[in-house]
């Protein structure tokens, strides 16, 4: 059974002081009905991604069913760091495919900034391995440091190359009015900024923030009835990798991301020349070097030269977060996957204005949780 996606939602990121967890999910959820026309008793189920530690609320699909209006439909929730949500539009995924729902909506989900910085940190650093790690002060910047670093040592990486990341995905998401951050950077400001975790400046770290996306999917039977343009998922690869990056073989690669991509291209029936857009997990600007190397969309050591020489740019061989990626968008964990998607789907209806990809026809999603511990790359086609 095929599924398609025929309704999508997306909320503003930012600080949203302006609104609960229920309401921040309320507000793509309604735009994502209206874009399906289809009425709340359509929807047959729902699945929530989302990190339960970074809210107050405990226990959240129940506040936020209830507020959308699913009551007494199920609801369940799916936890894999930041790619919750990812995890969840899997879930929903299978299930239609196992026949248990025919139309079931993914809510991605994150009210980050009620908490203050240090406990942020402090949290994210747990997502480490507690025994070995964490307890010595590791944070997510002081682990894709050690990325960075091991990649410029082994492939003569540059520092610009982290910068011009930056630079291109502040560019385009000046052009995204959902993104948290909407003002192109120079690279001599991006360059010049202080140093969070060496080799990484504050302009190569994404941001924390507040957030919802959301998706209708529906069995293909429903999506033809539904949608007169349905974006079909043909695949979804998913892996992981140990807790502990003391385990693994090297640190220039994401070994869940290279598993998991191949098994998306293999379900697909595709390569990575096929792609013609992709949104990838740019939570530090390394993060989306390794990510153009784990997908193949060039050969390994060369992601530095590939943004260099402007590939992933709109033109390029392989446009990559045209929306502005996790570093402009900003990144509230929980509905960074279902964001990712929402992105996808638009590309491929050709509704991304000044971001379109002209032509766009199959279209693909990578979403890293923790520091690949567990990886999705979706496959959509139009």
């Amino acid at each position: 059974m095929k599924v398609a996606v025929v309704g999508i939602g997306h909320g503003k990121f930012g600080r949203r002081d302006d609104a609960t967890v229920q309401e921040l999910a309320f507000e793509p959820f309604r735009a994502a009905l209206l874009d399906a026309g289809l009425a709340i008793g359509d929807i047959d189920a729902t699945v929530i991604g989302s990190v339960p530690e970074y809210h107050k609320q405990r226990s959240l699909p129940g506040v936020v069913a209830e507020y959308i209006g699913m009551n007494p439909k199920p609801t369940f929730l799916t936890e894999a760091a930041c790619a919750s949500s990812s995890a969840a539009l899997r879930t929903a995924w299978a299930d239609i495919k196992a026949g248990l729902h025919d139309v079931v909506a993914v809510v991605g989900v994150q009210k980050m900034l009620e908490l203050s910085t240090p406990e942020l940190l402090a949290l994210m650093g747990r997502v480490g391995d507690v025994q070995w790690e964490s307890g010595f002060g590791t944070t997510f910047p002081g682990y894709y440091a050690l990325y960075a670093r091991r990649h410029m040592h082994e492939f003569g990486t540059k520092r610009e190359h982290l910068s011009m990341v930056s630079v291109k995905n502040h560019f385009y998401g000046a052009k995204n009015p959902n993104a948290m951050f909407q003002k192109e950077v120079p690279l001599e400001k991006a360059m010049g900024a202080r140093m969070v975790a060496s080799p990484l400046n504050l302009f190569d770290c994404c941001a924390n923030a507040d957030g919802a996306a959301v998706l209708i999917l529906a069995s293909d039977e429903r999506a033809r009835k539904i949608s007169d343009a349905p974006v079909w998922i043909e695949a979804i690869g998913s892996a992981s990798a140990p807790m502990s990056v003391l385990r693994r073989e090297n640190l220039t690669s994401i070994p869940s991301a290279v598993q998991a991509s191949r098994d998306a291209y293999k379900q697909a029936g595709v390569g990575p020349t096929d792609i013609d857009v992709a949104d990838v997990h740019d939570c530090f600007t390394i993060a989306e070097i390794l990510a153009y190397e784990d997908l193949g969309f060039c050969e390994r050591g060369a992601g530095g030269k590939f943004i260099e020489d402007k590939q992933t740019y709109l033109g390029g061989k392989i446009p990559v977060n045209v929306d502005g990626g996790l570093k402009a968008k900003g990144h509230p964990v929980g509905a960074t996957g279902t964001s990712m998607a929402v992105e996808m789907v638009k590309q491929l209806r050709g509704e991304s204005a000044q971001r379109q990809v002209e032509g766009a026809e199959i279209g693909l999603v990578h979403n890293v949780g923790g520091i690949g511990q567990y990886c999705f790359v979706t496959i959509f086609k139009r």
